[in-house]
């Protein structure tokens, strides 16, 4: 799996933090709406980068262990969420999302942003899987998205932001058919004394069918899965390949 380094996550920090900004309290609502979410406040964060939904989640309430690949990732989420980790209400650890252990049990399993596309296939997905089920409380949920194959497509062409105080350019590229898409990040961002820092970055999603990762959510022991959009997560969605992102909602 891909893991950031010091000068691409701290951009990130600063400039990929919507998305899960704005999935985090959609989320949480739903979860809050099942049996075992209206007593447990127990959250895994699988790939938690810099830690903006576990900050939501503990401003809720909620114990929270957060994974991540990237050792700068967490250095940044344990920054924002500094007088929690201090408490001991939260806690971030080094792990590769496609194999690990953490102590404990929890209600509430969710990896966000497509963040298991970087995982690099198959058997790396199947092992998350996994990891997870036996981590979940009975009645628990894992929810996640994926980015479809018509999702990356929009990934092909060159993407410009000009902002007051960074250039970003993204360079996609996907076929629409293959197993995996790539996006070169290049960018300039200002620092405090007025110059600019330079970094780089190639990334890489994994295309998978998603009838596929059902099925595997399914072998690996979930009671019940469906696909569903991410402002809904209580309606089925019924072709998932039309879609661009689906979150999966998996019980166990």
């Amino acid at each position: 799996m891909q893991a950031y380094d010091a000068r691409f996550a701290r951009v990130y920090n600063e400039k990929w933090t919507h998305f899960t900004l704005a999935m985090a309290p959609g989320i949480r609502a739903f979860y809050e709406s099942t049996s075992l979410g209206q007593s447990n406040r127990d959250l895994l964060d699988v790939c938690c980068g810099t830690g903006q939904l576990a900050l939501h989640f503990l401003e809720h309430g909620y114990q929270v262990t957060g994974i991540d690949l990237s050792a700068a990732m967490l250095d940044y989420a344990k920054e924002n969420t500094a007088s929690y980790v201090a408490s001991g209400q939260a806690r971030f650890l080094q792990a590769d999302a496609s194999d690990f252990t953490v102590d404990g049990q929890y209600g509430l399993v969710t990896s966000t942003f497509d963040a298991l596309n970087h995982l690099p296939g198959q058997e790396a997905l199947r092992g998350c899987f996994e990891s997870v089920y036996p981590l979940l409380l009975p009645g628990g949920f894992f929810l996640f998205d994926l980015n479809t194959r018509a999702g990356l497509l929009q990934w092909n062409g060159i993407n410009v932001r000009d902002m007051p105080d960074s250039l970003i350019i993204d360079r996609g590229i996907y076929d629409g058919e293959g197993d995996r898409a790539w996006v070169k990040i290049t960018g300039f961002r200002q620092l405090e004394d007025g110059l600019y820092e330079r970094f780089e970055e190639v990334a890489y999603n994994s295309a998978f069918d998603m009838a596929w990762v059902r099925d595997q959510l399914v072998e690996a022991g979930w009671q019940s899965v469906y696909f569903a959009r991410g402002n809904d997560l209580g309606m089925p969605v019924a072709d998932p390949e039309a879609e661009t992102r689906v979150f999966f909602v998996a019980r166990k």
